[in-house]
């Protein structure tokens, strides 16, 4: 048989194949104009970067691991897997650390490998809990932890995972792991038969206590005299909550007062989780800020006493002071110092300032100015205070932009040195600026809010918000990490400072920056270093910028020209109306 059509038959062919014809093409230049994805040097995915080498100073791995983890393949890292694709960044599928000498706590890191199919930590010295969050890698399908010695119970979404054969789970020779056996159980029982007794008196007392409560509560009413504001009287002594929590040594308000205090509550300058603020003045023309708590209020008095105890105690020209309080109940008010120029976030996102971004020696003054403030909450507290909610819109500035941090109401204190403890307790925060490790593990420290300012400093050099949804969603800190590994820091800086700024002094806010928002919290500085490195970067500003230094308060004051015009009017309507003192 001959040709059909483009395709040849041969007769000798004993299985009849169609054979395509001979097209006069070399052979060696069919393979030159084919490659596959081991000729091109793919760099692998930045995030699993950035987890590996997380987890390498995690347990301090002694491999020969250098340069990109799965490029080029020949090289690829020892105990690695990738895949390989021409269009996409090669992603890590199996991790075998088995037998690695691992000590410690497994890392949270590994919950950034979103492509790992096979994680293999067998024969380690793991210890502490599983954590949870492993349960969230998508294509995870062999979880192998036998022979550790982890304990705890197992997490109930890598158990459904397992008992839904999605999701093979090996956790032998883990002797106390709660999984393996019933000491869970029999801890449990033993527990539960422990606290029997107290739980009944309790449940006996209570509908006793609730009565008496109610009785004392009428009787005290009935005998509270009607209280006229006293114009002259200002509190100085201690007043103690009738929940024991709250003691305090500031001015006290009523409700009338506030009221004459805002003019009727007439001008609102923010809203938050707690409630509305107003802007009020005293009758001296002292501008104040009035914080009430909504009835409808997530944030209930528990987070009012937390902040008003945490506000009497600190007192540093980087944190907004308290002027007094009103409980009035149920009216909850915070008064506190007036900042003229609004949160760093309404400047950034060109709400305020008159439409005229902030220049970067401004940004960089805040950010020291904000980052002393924090070292102050870490260091000069007693007991410590970790603020847990730092975030640009909590960065209150003054008429001169001088930076103060506010908001208390989600604050935790430390019963010891901070640099020796941590405390367990539930996730609180803003998305974006929470600490991945404190989200994960629930384990507070001060690294936390370290976390949160890393944020802070790469929203001020990029003018970008910590989602950027532009980039489909992605961290402000992944985003940046991606385009300087270019090498070029114009490529995040934001396009409003027009290039009028020292690049070295960039360069060393962004490293501090990274350093602080690193994902592992043992990497990243301390406020007291980060104060540091940032006056640093502020000295590498001032000579470039020398010859604008005098204009540098004056513009801030063009700045601010209407919003002071308006509170010019405020403070004199306030003076006309006599607004009565505190009692």
């Amino acid at each position: 048989m001959g040709p059909t059509d483009t395709f040849i038959r041969y007769p000798d062919d004993p299985h009849d194949r169609i054979w395509d014809p001979f097209n006069n093409i070399p052979f060696w230049r069919e393979i030159s104009t084919n490659s596959t994805n081991d000729d091109v040097n793919v760099p692998s995915d930045a995030g699993d970067v950035d987890a590996m080498m997380a987890v390498k100073a995690w347990y301090k791995i002694k491999r020969n691991w250098m340069g990109d983890p799965c490029s080029p393949k020949a090289l690829a890292w020892d105990g690695l897997n990738c895949s390989s694709s021409l269009s996409n960044p090669p992603r890590i599928t199996t991790l075998n650390l088995s037998s690695s000498g691992l000590n410690g706590e497994i890392a949270t890191s590994f919950a950034s490998l979103t492509a790992i199919q096979i994680l293999d930590l067998s024969h380690n010295n793991l210890t502490g809990k599983i954590p949870a969050i492993l349960a969230q890698l998508p294509s995870l399908k062999l979880l192998d932890l036998t022979n550790n010695n982890l304990d705890g119970s197992i997490p109930s979404p890598l158990l459904t995972k397992a008992q839904n054969g999605e999701l093979t789970l090996r956790i032998e020779s883990n002797p106390y792991l709660c999984g393996n056996g019933t000491s869970c159980e029999i801890t449990t029982k033993k527990k539960k038969k422990k606290l029997s007794t107290p739980i009944i008196v309790i449940i006996c007392l209570a509908p006793l206590l609730l009565l008496l409560l109610v009785v004392v509560s009428i009787i005290g009413r009935l005998r509270k005299p009607t209280r006229e504001p006293q114009h002259k009287e200002t509190l100085k002594r201690v007043r103690e909550n009738r929940d024991g929590l709250l003691q305090l040594e500031n001015r006290q308000f009523t409700y009338m007062e506030l009221k004459s205090i805002t003019n009727n509550f007439e001008r609102v300058i923010g809203k938050g989780g707690f409630g509305t603020v107003y802007y009020g003045c005293l009758e001296d023309g002292t501008q104040v800020a009035v914080k009430m708590r909504s009835q409808s209020s997530s944030q209930g008095t528990k987070e009012f006493l937390a902040e008003a105890q945490h506000l009497t105690r600190v007192h540093h020209r980087n944190l907004v002071s308290m002027v007094g309080y009103c409980k009035d109940e149920p009216c909850l008010a915070l008064v506190y110092e007036f900042m003229a120029q609004g949160t760093l976030q309404e400047h950034l996102r060109g709400r305020a300032g008159g439409g005229r971004a902030l220049i970067w020696r401004q940004r960089l003054q805040i950010a020291v100015q904000a980052a002393q403030g924090l070292e102050y909450l870490h260091k000069g507290c007693k007991p410590p205070l970790v603020h847990r909610d730092v975030k640009t819109g909590n960065i209150l500035l003054s008429e001169n932009l001088e930076a103060k941090i506010a908001d208390f109401g989600l604050s935790k204190a430390f019963q010891s040195e901070i640099n020796n403890s941590h405390v367990s307790t539930a996730v609180m925060g803003t998305p974006g600026y929470l600490d991945p490790e404190y989200y994960a593990t629930n384990q507070l420290s001060e690294k936390s809010d370290v976390y949160s300012f890393g944020v802070v400093l790469l929203e001020l050099l990029t003018g970008q918000p910590p989602v950027i949804k532009a980039a489909g969603n992605a961290h402000i800190a992944h985003w940046v990490r991606q385009r300087l590994a270019r090498g070029n820091i114009e490529d995040v800086v934001d396009g409003r400072l027009q290039g009028e700024s020292d690049v070295n002094s960039m360069w060393k806010c962004a490293d501090v920056a990274l350093r602080c928002a690193s994902p592992v919290a043992h990497q990243r500085p301390d406020m007291a270093e980060v104060v540091a490195q940032l006056k640093e970067s502020l000295q590498l500003e001032n000579p470039y910028d020398s010859s604008r230094t005098e204009n540098l308060y004056t513009e801030a004051s063009d700045v601010s020209q209407n919003s002071a015009l308006e509170i010019e009017r405020v403070a004199t309507m306030c003076a006309a109306n006599n607004t009565p003192s505190a009692r």
